[in-house]
């Protein structure tokens, strides 16, 4: 039975869980009734979660069998000695898991076929470099012909979710208190992660940066793939992306030391800033931007003063930005100007 603490997750997000991950994990049985247990790449089309297979093997002998597929993300590892100085017990790991259960099934039209192998390929070779598989192009004929695709209806899926749940109000503070101090390359989305999972836990104070943020702003300590859209229309505009394509800013976003933003209370994305640095000795801001209708509110000086504090920014030496229109803006935060150039460098020296 599922401890109270593991909260289930929404069937949406669980299903989201299955479709986001690398890999996928297959328990069965084959045809001699022995265990079978895969690690796949596998999509979501149509209701369904589908994996391809050659067309004699354990996989293939799983059709019409009962199977489980799972997925599951660790968040974060929490030491023992955030809650107790001497016992090894507290120790824990925060994750989010999902699973399907159902019967596999073998697809055998060649249209389903093609659409599940496309959507494989858009989801492992996002890039493109190839014609589209169409079921009756020459190309693809034989291949979509010849190749197994199996799947499983996602009328059963379950996912839980552990993430503090179970602690007080006070242990959640200092596990978020340890998760920014430390710093280690997925511990700011966790903290995102463990704050929307306990939402009666006080802001830390770590992001009561700044008196001036206002009612409605709720600051985010990193920021991912699914804000692409919305971060790419904040930025677009502005004067240093004017010819720069929209998937060339995007690109820059994931390839990010650091991203942090800021949600309206439904949740849109209303402020986005990045930095590239080492983690000891230099940082380099960039990206920041506003939404218009909360400019001059404070959230831009909330947003930097999260920015410079995040855990690859805040032990560098040096922490350079460009600007050529706000100049008093970061000269508030220590930032001195260095050499003039069309659009000034300014440093802030540590």
């Amino acid at each position: 039975m599922r401890k109270q603490e593991f909260f289930g997750m929404a069937r949406e997000e669980a299903v989201a869980l299955l479709a986001a991950a690398p890999v996928v994990r297959l328990a069965s049985v084959g045809e001699r009734g022995q265990p079978v247990l895969r690690t796949l790449h596998a999509v979501v089309l149509d209701e369904a979660l589908y994996f391809h297979a050659a067309p004699v093997g354990e996989k293939s002998e799983t059709v019409g069998q009962a199977a489980v597929m799972a997925a599951d993300e660790m968040v974060a590892t929490i030491p023992s000695h955030v809650f107790d100085p001497e016992r090894a017990c507290p120790a824990t790991t925060y994750y989010r898991s999902a699973q399907a259960h159902g019967t596999l099934e073998a697809v055998e039209d060649p249209v389903t076929k093609a659409r599940m192998l496309q959507a494989l390929m858009e989801k492992y070779q996002p890039e493109g470099g190839y014609v589209p598989i169409i079921a009756d192009d020459p190309r693809y004929r034989g291949a979509v012909r010849g190749i197994a695709v199996i799947r499983m209806r996602l009328d059963h899926v379950d996912g839980k979710a552990k993430l503090g749940q179970n602690r007080s109000a006070d242990d959640l503070a200092k596990v978020l208190r340890f998760l920014w101090q430390r710093g280690e390359p997925g511990d700011p989305r966790a903290i995102d992660l463990v704050r929307a999972a306990n939402p009666i836990v006080p802001r830390p104070e770590f992001l009561k940066i700044s008196k001036e943020c206002p009612e409605g702003a709720r600051l985010c300590c990193a920021l991912g793939a699914d804000d692409l859209p919305q971060a790419v229309a904040l930025l677009e505009g502005e004067y240093w992306n004017a010819d720069v394509p929209r998937d060339r800013i995007a690109r820059c976003q994931v390839s990010s030391s650091a991203w942090v933003g800021a949600r309206d209370e439904q949740g849109r994305l209303i402020a986005t800033g990045r930095a590239l640095g080492d983690g000891a000795r230099w940082a380099y801001l960039l990206d920041i931007a506003v939404a218009k209708p909360w400019r001059g509110r404070g959230l831009g000086k909330a947003l930097v003063s999260l920015l410079l504090d995040h855990p690859q920014v805040r032990g560098c030496r040096r922490v350079h930005l460009r600007t050529r229109d706000a100049q008093r803006f970061y000269e508030d935060f220590g930032f001195r100007e260095r050499v003039e150039l069309p659009g000034t460098e300014m440093v802030l020296k540590r």
